[in-house]
């Protein structure tokens, strides 16, 4: 008799973007004549921008030659984009961080449900609550023991320090789902927190290349101490549009160190790249060649054009819904609007309405959390028409329920 994890059991009935891809299709089946506009998935709309292009064209033709055939490469990834990263990401930024300390991967959503692995099962892990449900599923999968933070318009979204000794802490900023922000000082309090603690946090940075403001890091290693207890997570998928292509890197530097039951302190870092060198051939030569090109002088301009019309979205997106009468946060260093449903409507109710009424998808806020209820999520990732178009509708169901 083969026995199954019974943690899994625990999980809801399923992912909360298949329910979505399941409502959404049952009713265009039902409406072929509707046009749906998407705005509830965070996948982007513009195509991979032409410097990656080239670099992967490139990059095909070397393998095709006997001379430049790349068999498997390095599990952590090839040299010369974990040195595009150090130099770029951080040492650009003032903040030290060495090129094995980078393990390039196949996303950030991997990694974070990945890192798991290496930490015990009796760690006790803080989220916070509206979270990415990602960190909350690979734990409930491990059967570990979960604090909710919660994160509201009443608290500024910015979670409190847990009242209880956490081990594990999961920290996203710019959020998602929310789209807000900590600032340095903020963060700073975090840090002192796992330092005090002997907690580590797992800090996704995924979004920071949409970060506008002073004030905000860019990398949690901006923070003194960090590298003493952050893991820290980014990703290609948002800024160069790899969400199908797959590139993204983690962080473990080595003087983030990690405890056996009888106290004796581990490198973290050595425990990844051995679970990565089991686990994990590495990300494709072609792939790591595109990435590499995010970097070049081109491909730093045309990346940031991407996002500055996603962030000219954004914008689009959180002035109409204020226009109408809702209270919106987020979109200003996020792609993410999160928005707070009319009174007497939860979030699912509010998204069958709205996809029944003006034909546009979002997320319901409470298919990230229990303090997700009440609130709503719409994307900067879709077109600028579709975009400008989804609002105007937006607007008119609006003046429908007033």
């Amino acid at each position: 008799m083969s026995f199954i994890n019974e943690n899994f059991l625990e999980l809801q009935d399923s992912y909360l973007f298949s329910t979505i891809a399941r409502k959404v299709a049952k009713f265009t089946k039902e409406n072929p004549d509707k046009r749906i506009i998407k705005l509830g998935i965070g996948d982007v709309t513009k195509p991979i921008v032409p410097a990656c292009l080239e670099a992967m064209h490139k990059a095909v033709d070397e393998i095709g030659t006997v001379e430049g055939f790349k068999g498997y490469g390095p599990e952590q990834g090839y040299e010369f984009l974990r040195k595009a990263i150090v130099e770029n990401d951080y040492k650009a930024r003032g903040v030290e961080i060495a090129e094995d300390e980078i393990f390039v991967s196949d996303g950030a959503k991997c990694d974070c449900g990945n890192i798991v692995d290496i930490f015990a099962q009796s760690n006790k892990v803080a989220i916070t609550d509206p979270v990415y449900p990602v960190y909350l599923d690979t734990n409930i999968m491990s059967g570990r023991s979960i604090t909710y933070l919660p994160v509201t318009a009443e608290n500024n979204f910015i979670p409190e320090l847990p009242k209880e000794k956490v081990d594990m802490i999961y920290l996203c900023f710019p959020n998602n789902p929310t789209g807000t922000v900590l600032n340095k000082t903020e963060l700073k309090k975090w840090v002192d927190y796992a330092r005090e603690n002997q907690s580590i946090i797992l800090y996704d940075a995924a979004y920071e290349a949409f970060i506008t403001e002073e004030n905000v890091p860019h990398t949690i290693y901006e923070i003194e101490g960090a590298t003493e207890v952050a893991i820290e997570f980014k990703s290609f998928s948002k800024t160069a549009g790899f969400t199908g292509v797959r590139c993204a890197y983690v962080v473990i530097p080595e003087a983030l160190k990690g405890y056996t039951r009888v106290g004796e302190e581990i490198s973290l870092n050595k425990l990844w790249n051995r679970r990565t060198c089991t686990k994990f051939n590495g990300v494709s030569y072609v792939v790591q060649r595109a990435a590499e090109a995010t970097y070049s002088e081109e491909g730093k301009k045309q990346i940031r054009e991407n996002i500055e019309a996603y962030l000219e979205n954004a914008k689009v997106i959180k002035d109409g819904l204020e226009e109408a009468g809702f209270t919106a946060y987020g979109g200003v260093n996020s792609p993410y609007i999160w928005l707070k449903v009319p009174d007497g409507m939860n979030s699912w109710e509010f998204f069958d309405k709205l996809l029944e009424e003006a034909n546009v998808v979002g997320t319901p806020g409470s298919g990230f959390g229990t303090h997700g209820e009440g609130y709503f999520r719409l994307t900067a990732f879709g077109t600028k028409e579709n975009t400008i178009q989804a609002i105007e509708r937006i607007k008119r169901f609006a003046n429908k329920l007033k």
